[in-house]
């Protein structure tokens, strides 16, 4: 646990705001392998080798977030897959495109753990009174199906996805209905922890919220978010600091 701005960490928070993927579970590794998985698919249904896959879900992924913009469906695994379809010559495949689909995110939730300590932490955090908000961008049934399949939907009073707000979080309406759903008031005292940049920025410009950034496993020399206000890589280390300041107040 590192403090990069005492100022901003005094106080006790009104509320406390998290992000989810790279933030209370480790999402690279089971992307890799959701995807290893709809590659080995392909391979063999379609008989596409790994170059023509890897160019065609690349530019597939460009496209549909070009088209989209930021929202939840610019994430949206099931357009990937159709367009990526789409460009390997083999015209608009639905049975297929959902069967892609369902291995990538049957594969990444099967294989997916939450950060050590995570549950720890929430736990704790709801124990010591204090309401707990996720704003987390994707359509809402891909996210609530991982809340439910780590079993922590119950530690949250509010959730926003980007699909109910519209925008992603760098679009600021998410954090906009998150203060709403917890009944924020002007000047109150809100944390966020996540681990991307764009987050940092959102929260702070709509909640002026403290923040923290979740540094990910195995980085030897992490890139700090300008305007971060301290970082941790392990959740017990965050949880032992926060239960000085929440114990204080």
């Amino acid at each position: 646990m590192k403090i990069l701005n005492a100022e901003a960490l005094r106080e006790k928070p009104r509320a406390i705001l998290f992000d989810l993927d790279d933030t209370l579970y480790e999402y690279a590794g089971p992307h890799e392998r959701a995807m290893a998985a709809v590659r080995s698919k392909v391979e063999r249904s379609l008989k596409v080798v790994p170059a023509q896959f890897n160019s065609a879900f690349r530019l597939a992924r460009e496209e549909v977030k070009k088209t989209l913009g930021a929202t939840a469906s610019s994430h949206n695994r099931l357009l990937y897959f159709q367009r990526m379809i789409e460009l390997l010559g083999l015209n608009s495949q639905p049975a297929i495109a959902l069967d892609l689909e369902q291995t990538y995110w049957r594969t990444l939730m099967t294989t997916a753990r939450l950060y050590p300590g995570a549950e720890e932490t929430l736990i704790e955090l709801r124990a010591a009174g204090l309401p707990l908000a996720l704003v987390t961008d994707l359509t809402a049934q891909i996210q609530f199906r991982k809340l439910v399949y780590f079993g922590i939907d119950r530690y949250f009073d509010s959730i926003v996805t980007s699909e109910e707000a519209g925008v992603d979080k760098v679009g600021l309406k998410p954090f906009e209905i998150a203060a709403a759903k917890l009944e924020l008031q002007p000047g109150d005292r809100v944390w966020f922890i996540g681990d991307a940049e764009c987050d940092v920025v959102a929260s702070k410009k709509v909640l002026n919220a403290a923040t923290f950034q979740k540094l990910h496993p195995g980085a030897s020399a992490p890139r700090i978010h300008e305007g971060v206000d301290g970082t941790f890589h392990a959740f017990a280390d965050f949880r032992d600091w926060a239960r000085g300041i929440i114990a204080s107040a």
